[in-house]
């Protein structure tokens, strides 16, 4: 028979518990569903009472629960909750500490059209590419063409085209399709590519960079899916809206914003300011890629698919050392399950088999979650969903109070222009962002305060 004040105690707890939710914005019957996960949290650890189970057994469960493949996203960050308040309500000390952030953001997995997975597959046939395009509104396009956007897409792929490239180029494929109007594409000519491309300063106002990015588009398309090479563009109205400067942050910014985050979200901001990353150079990290002993980190097919090393900050040593032992108890469990394969790239797959098994093949920040691989069925465990870190970061800004549009990507441009203001030579600089171009890292040098010292006003010398 159980005791009465137990069976008390245990009903104050969990009104206690329920309240708790409710604070957090948890509303009926969502509160119960907590409760649900809670319980099953305890009951899967029948031998051991709360206090008891520390952050291992924490990090243990619910990489377990990454393995359920019918569990949604928003059903593991309803895990993650349930077992932070679990534990917040027991006031266990260590909770406070634990990164649940972290894997409330990491239970997104990788769509199979994200950049890092959609070349696992084969070519798209025309429907997936037309699901492809970004603008909703010109899907018709595609479908309306068929031979013609599948030798787009076998052109593309052949030619190893990133993702990212093969969407901007199919979308303003389109928007020239629909300039056309009834004109067919095949007899489309340069003439109509200068109206084209004229007409988007004229009627769009669009940025240079924007203008370029159209024509670029366009002289891929003649060249290679009609092959036929445009000639000479001369009469093209060009773009007039000036270039606008990237937003920088102060050092005492950076600090702010850092001291605003915590675990692996703190963790990859500082790669990012510290190495000047793209955020998914970062996210694709490999355990081969980090070098302690040379402090360098190699960038694999970065912008332009071109591999480069930056410099690995040494306040970030430690910390990253600690997190990739905890990843690698996550792979050595995901082993123990059957489990415990990173992708690998496609000749690499073909020739060693099992090389995704090894443990410097494992990403440095893997998801919470694991997915089935689109060009296999197998199931592996991808890097972290760049959302992850990119609302961490906004998090971070609004935290910190900057008055600053700050992204992911401000932190690469603070890196930059830091590195000038310190007397860091423009090559090295341009070699360290993986610039193809000096032209494009000298943008950093207008944002950058001469000498680290901004120029003394006028009005101060009054």
């Amino acid at each position: 028979m159980v005791d009465p004040s137990r069976k008390d105690a245990r009903a104050r707890f969990w009104d206690r518990y329920i309240q708790a939710l409710r604070k957090q914005g948890v509303k009926p019957p969502f509160d119960r569903w907590h409760v649900r996960r809670a319980e099953e949290f305890i009951k899967a650890h029948p031998d051991q009472r709360l206090r008891e189970l520390g952050p291992d057994g924490v990090q243990s469960y619910l990489r377990r629960k990454g393995h359920a493949g019918n569990l949604k996203a928003w059903q593991f960050q309803q895990v993650v909750r349930a077992i932070q308040t679990l534990y917040s309500t027991a006031n266990i000390a260590w909770a406070a500490r634990f990164d649940w952030q972290y894997w409330m953001d990491a239970a997104r997995t990788l769509e199979p059209e994200h950049v890092s997975t959609a070349r696992d597959t084969p070519a798209p046939t025309p429907v997936r590419l037309a699901e492809r395009v970004a603008d909703t509104r010109l899907a018709h396009v595609v479908h309306a063409h068929p031979a013609l956007f599948e030798a787009f897409s076998e052109t593309v792929t052949s030619r190893g085209l990133a993702i990212s490239t093969e969407k901007t180029y199919l979308a303003w494929t389109c928007r020239f399709i629909v300039f056309l109007q009834s004109k067919p594409v095949e007899s489309a000519d340069e003439a109509d590519v200068q109206q084209f491309l004229s007409q988007l300063v004229t009627q769009r106002n669009v940025a240079a960079s924007t203008q370029s990015q159209a024509l670029n588009a366009l002289v891929f398309f003649f060249r290679y899916v009609l092959q036929r090479p445009l000639g000479e563009l001369q009469a093209i109205e060009r773009s007039k809206r000036p270039r606008r400067l990237p937003v920088v942050l102060s050092r005492n910014e950076v600090k702010a914003l850092l001291s605003e985050m915590h675990g692996v979200h703190h963790l990859l901001a500082s790669l990012l300011y510290g190495s000047g990353m793209r955020v998914m150079e970062a996210l694709r990290l490999r355990v081969k890629d980090i070098d302690f002993e040379r402090r360098a980190i190699t960038v694999r097919s970065g912008k332009g698919d071109k591999d480069r090393v930056v410099p690995l900050p040494e306040s970030t040593i430690a910390p990253l050392q600690n997190h990739l032992r905890q990843v690698k108890a996550i792979h050595e469990g995901d082993l123990a399950d059957g489990y415990g394969e990173a992708s690998l790239p496609h000749a690499l797959a073909r020739k060693y088999r099992n090389a995704g098994k090894e443990w410097h093949w494992q990403y440095v920040f893997p998801s919470a979650r694991v997915a089935v691989d689109p060009r296999s069925g197998a199931i592996r465990r991808h890097h972290l969903h760049e959302t992850a870190v990119q609302r961490a970061v906004k998090r971070a800004v609004r935290a910190s109070r900057i008055p600053k549009q700050a992204s992911c990507h401000t932190l690469r441009h603070s890196f930059a222009t830091h590195l000038l203001e310190r007397g860091q030579d423009i090559r090295t600089v341009q070699e360290l962002l993986g610039h193809a171009d000096v032209s494009t890292t000298m943008i950093y040098t207008h944002v950058m305060s001469k000498g680290g010292v901004p120029a003394a006003s006028p009005l101060d010398g009054l």
